[in-house]
């Protein structure tokens, strides 16, 4: 079986140290519309920068500030990646950073599908099923356009406009829970997220929590469909013990983020760059600005991920349910029909 979809034309794991002033960052291989930066060797909060709403507008997924604008973070979305300022939480001289990428592009024929909010800008991929959504809030139940063609099986969604938290949508935890990336919360039961009411192919719902929809606030949505050989998102169950689960992905992820949702615990990240050796897969917290921890906590295989370790309320505490969204280095079959292959 090959895959039409080739994953390193749509995501982008890449690494890179801090040189204090203007740094190019090649190798990712195309032109980003959503880059995540967040610094490994010390406490710098985690920057989210997309082309809808320009180079100089940045969040904070362990913060609930509003937007806020400097235009010396990323300073370029280029052809073979970006460009950063002179920020020292981009760009620090004495520190190594770790970036994630992912193509939108199309800026037209987002049709409404019967849609109640019109975005005030958008950019999609329906190949890779990714789109970045930027509305304005009316207060009460509504639907807004995605663009991708495909249901949504996670959205993130950030008030750009004032201080709120997050709000995250997850196929696994269905249409009446959310969790947010700025806490370690468990999962929440609320109708004024979702309204109850799952994304369909067109558009995604939202009612009245001033996370995703007070009147008047601006607000910028991450839309993801699951795409074969590319992304999946779904939901394990911990063992507490070494042998932990395995989760089928059909593909050899390049990042991997996980959260337990039955309880508080943090939000994990890891990929395939720092150091992506097993069982040297270094992990991050979207919900917190700290370094990075070596703690040894998942191998990266071939078709999937295999959790290691730990019965705390991390990534493998038995009993407890955890979801995960990853997105892949390359399917299980290459292009030639050629195996990939875990290190």
């Amino acid at each position: 079986m090959a895959y039409s979809i080739n994953a390193k034309d749509h995501f982008s794991t890449n690494i890179y140290s801090g040189t204090g002033s203007s740094n190019a960052i090649t190798g990712v291989g195309f032109e980003p519309s959503l880059t995540w930066i967040k610094a490994r060797s010390t406490t710098y909060s985690h920057t989210l920068t997309d082309a809808v709403r320009g180079v100089t507008k940045h969040n904070a997924t362990n913060s609930t500030n509003a937007e806020y604008t400097s235009s010396t973070e990323i300073t370029s979305f280029d052809s073979d990646g970006f460009t950063v300022g002179t920020d020292s939480g981009v760009n620090n001289g004495s520190h190594t950073f770790a970036s994630w990428n992912w193509k939108a592009g199309t800026t037209s024929g987002n049709t409404q599908g019967g849609a109640s909010i019109t975005p005030t800008a958008y950019s999609f991929n329906q190949t890779a099923g990714f789109s970045i959504i930027k509305y304005t809030g009316t207060g009460s139940a509504a639907t807004v356009p995605h663009g991708i063609n495909a249901v949504p099986k996670t959205i993130w969604i950030k008030k750009t406009s004032g201080s709120e938290s997050w709000g995250n949508y997850h196929v696994s935890l269905g249409n009446t829970h959310f969790v947010q990336f700025n806490t370690t919360g468990a999962s929440s039961d609320a109708d004024t997220f979702w309204n109850d009411t799952t994304p369909t192919s067109s558009v995604f719902s939202i009612k009245s929590d001033p996370g995703v929809n007070a009147s008047g606030s601006t607000y910028i949505a991450y839309c993801f469909a699951e795409k074969t050989g590319f992304s999946k998102f779904g939901q394990y169950t911990g063992n507490g013990n070494t042998n932990g689960p395995f989760n089928y992905c059909g593909f050899k992820p390049s990042l991997v983020i996980f959260k337990k949702t039955n309880d508080v615990g943090d939000w994990q990240m890891t990929d395939d760059k720092r150091v992506g050796y097993n069982p040297d897969n270094y992990y991050l917290q979207c919900n917190s600005n700290g370094a990075e921890q070596t703690t040894n906590i998942i191998d990266l295989v071939s078709n999937g991920f295999k959790i290691r370790g730990d019965n705390s309320n991390g990534w493998n505490k038995s009993g407890s349910t955890y979801i995960y969204m990853a997105f892949a280095k390359a399917p299980l079959v290459g292009s030639n029909n050629v195996p990939c292959t875990a290190r």
